[in-house]
């Protein structure tokens, strides 16, 4: 009973005020302290355009250098796109199988089979998959060998150890080719 009757002592004052009853004559009438409005405003001037040699393509003094991802003739391979939801591949057809290329942003490891598209009856067969270890280098290749000469191959390529990036985000895992044919 306490909560109540504490709770009730501070709302009466309260509602006797909001209820028609005359304010006391020590209450004050204007809104803030010093009898002014609530919101003030002041004149001034537009600020004028940046200037200075950070816009001419100079930093200003105090950043610190940026380095980017090396220019070597290995890092600009034209990869070709596939809509950046696949790690692209190169695939160069050699006899008997194929050499592939990768970008090695997507891991320190990979997985990468040739699954081939001829017609099999009752269940397909399991894909043998390779192991390659990612180089310090900008990219990465294995050369799969021991296919049919000319027959049908799909080549996929798996990042299992994909980073994520700060907001959760992964970043591409995976990797598949068009139906490519060994010589």
């Amino acid at each position: 009973m306490r909560g109540r009757a504490f709770v009730l002592a501070l709302a009466l004052p309260f509602g006797l005020v909001g209820c028609g009853s005359t304010p006391s004559p020590t209450a004050s009438s204007s809104p803030t302290p010093t009898g002014g409005p609530w919101v003030l405003f002041q004149s001034g001037s537009p600020t004028p355009s940046p200037r200075g040699s950070w816009f001419n393509g100079t930093p200003p003094a105090g950043l610190p250098s940026v380095s980017f991802l090396s220019t070597s003739s290995a890092c600009t391979i034209g990869w070709p796109d596939s809509g950046q939801v696949l790690i692209p591949m190169n695939i160069t057809p050699v006899s008997g199988g194929f050499k592939v290329e990768w970008p090695s942003a997507y891991g320190s490891y990979y997985r990468i089979t040739a699954v081939p598209q001829g017609l099999v009856a009752g269940p397909q067969p399991e894909p043998t998959w390779q192991t390659v270890t990612a180089g310090s280098g900008c990219t990465t290749s294995a050369t799969i060998t021991g296919l049919t000469s000319g027959a049908p191959y799909i080549i996929w390529l798996d990042a299992p150890d994909t980073p994520r990036g700060a907001d959760g985000t992964r970043s591409l895992y995976s990797g598949k080719s068009g139906v490519v044919k060994p010589l």
